[in-house]
């Protein structure tokens, strides 16, 4: 720290500050602080960095000059969703989950909570509606993080050490399943049917064993097509002695029934198209639910808020449901598995959303989704050497495009849609092969029959 000057966002980083307190604690340097780091691990010269602005306006200036380099859904038209989907916002959402108390919440203990455990027990209530089950966590990293907790949870419940897992869902969400349950779970590749991306049935028939803990499938898929054997697969589940685990779209709910209706122990699913935006990668969020059954109740490592009276009558709390099921605190070492940062703003904001939505809300929603991704489906399937949606099935917001007779690569044509402002569909070349070029394409409520057909224009364009 030889001739070490002041950093301007550095608290007391003058050097006659720093050796006053220094002498306090009765030091002559910073570096007898870390004197049990073995010298050939500390870094002696200066870090690689630019030097610091010396005012938040220079800082300000330069970090917006970095952000507008990025290509935005706000001047580019959007069909780009695999997991990350562009819905509309209300304002109500940014200025409840932006209010101090919550943003600011992050333990929210009782002694510092001002409505976060409320808020948050709300928010299980309303997603428990939706679902049409019993007890919903508080949300975890995200949906894959989810799953696979999900998936977990019947493993410890069953006792048993594999998982049957379509083989037609994302390969990101796959990987990070399979690496979080590396240690006790063996995931298994269920095939699906080429022509209607429905699982096959007799594949699943082949796999399942006494070995199995769970059947894990989407509805709708990773591919946008809707399940339609849920039912069969999840009594095929159950006969052979496993669960079944459902990863549901929220969004789709306002016009399919919930996974619990088809034979669903556990679901799971993504909270960002509840009122979150994309935020370049972040904003992401993931719920379980069960039944009310202690069996499945005692499994969940994440924090459960509940109800409960207090000692004034009439007056009621809220507070964490069998705390002692958590890795947290003294019961650490105990915990079912350990769950670290939860996005529990997000689950509030997700709260908000659906109380504004309401039922009729979330019907329109799925309404106006199933509306234009299929005049969507439609147009492009009109368009010369285009097959507007690959699957002999009805999607739900998501379809897959396939450009194999055009002669042209998804590549080159999600290049030539970028020149016209459009993000085109995901390329499922590489993670399907057997899928040729194809792309997966999303639609949504925000999309106006103007924005689809620019995108038909631009397309036709393209390959003709």
């Amino acid at each position: 720290m030889q001739g070490f000057k002041s950093h301007p966002y550095i608290p007391n980083s003058v050097v006659d500050v720093q050796q006053e307190m220094l002498k306090e604690i009765g030091i002559n340097s910073l570096e007898e602080l870390h004197a049990e780091i073995p010298e050939e691990i500390k870094l002696k010269g200066n870090m690689n960095l630019p030097k610091p602005f010396s005012s938040e306006y220079e800082l300000r200036r330069h970090v917006e000059g970095l952000l507008k380099k990025n290509k935005t859904c706000k001047e580019n038209i959007n069909f780009l969703g695999a997991g990350c989907w562009q819905h509309y916002v209300p304002a109500i959402c940014d200025e409840i989950n932006s209010r101090g108390e919550f943003l600011t919440a992050y333990g929210g203990e009782p002694y510092n909570d001002f409505g976060r455990f409320q808020a948050l027990f709300e928010y299980q209530s309303l997603v428990a509606e939706l679902v049409d089950m019993d007890v919903v966590n508080v949300p975890t990293m995200d949906g894959a993080q989810a799953a696979a907790t999900a998936i977990r949870m019947a493993g410890r419940i069953t006792k048993r050490n594999e998982v049957l897992v379509p083989k037609a869902m994302d390969k990101e969400k796959f990987l990070i399943m399979k690496n979080y349950c590396a240690k006790d779970l063996t995931l298994i590749k269920v095939d699906y049917d080429i022509k209607t991306g429905q699982l096959d049935i007799e594949d699943l028939n082949k796999k399942i064993s006494e070995k199995t803990a769970a059947v894990f499938f989407e509805n709708p898929s990773f591919l946008g097509f809707i399940e339609e054997h849920g039912q069969e697969i999840s009594d095929i589940a159950h006969n052979a002695g496993a669960l079944s685990v459902v990863g549901v779209d929220p969004s789709s709910l306002g016009v399919m029934i919930p996974p619990s209706q088809y034979g669903a122990d556990i679901i799971s699913g993504d909270l960002q198209p509840l009122g979150i935006h994309m935020n370049y990668g972040g904003g992401q969020s993931g719920f379980m639910a069960t039944r009310d059954e202690e069996r499945f109740v005692m499994e969940f490592p994440s924090r459960l808020f509940g109800i409960a009276p207090t000692i004034v009558e009439g007056e009621y709390g809220f507070g964490d449901v069998a705390y002692d099921r958590t890795s947290f605190g003294h019961h650490r070492h105990e915990g079912k598995e350990y769950v670290g940062t939860q996005t529990a703003l997000w689950g509030i904001t997700a709260g908000v959303y659906l109380a504004t939505m309401g039922p009729v809300g979330m019907f329109e929603l799925g309404q106006a989704i199933m509306q234009k991704s299929q005049y969507a489906i439609k147009k492009i399937n009109a368009i010369n050497g285009v097959k507007g949606s690959l699957f002999d099935a009805v999607s739900f917001k998501e379809f897959v495009v396939n450009f194999d007779e055009t002669g042209k690569t998804v590549r080159e044509i999600n290049k030539f849609l970028i020149e016209k402002n459009i993000f085109g569909g995901k390329d499922l070349s590489k993670d399907f092969p057997e899928l040729g070029e194809s792309a997966l394409y999303c639609v949504t409520e925000v999309h106006t029959k103007e924005d689809i057909d620019r995108l038909v224009a631009a397309l036709e364009e393209c390959v003709k």
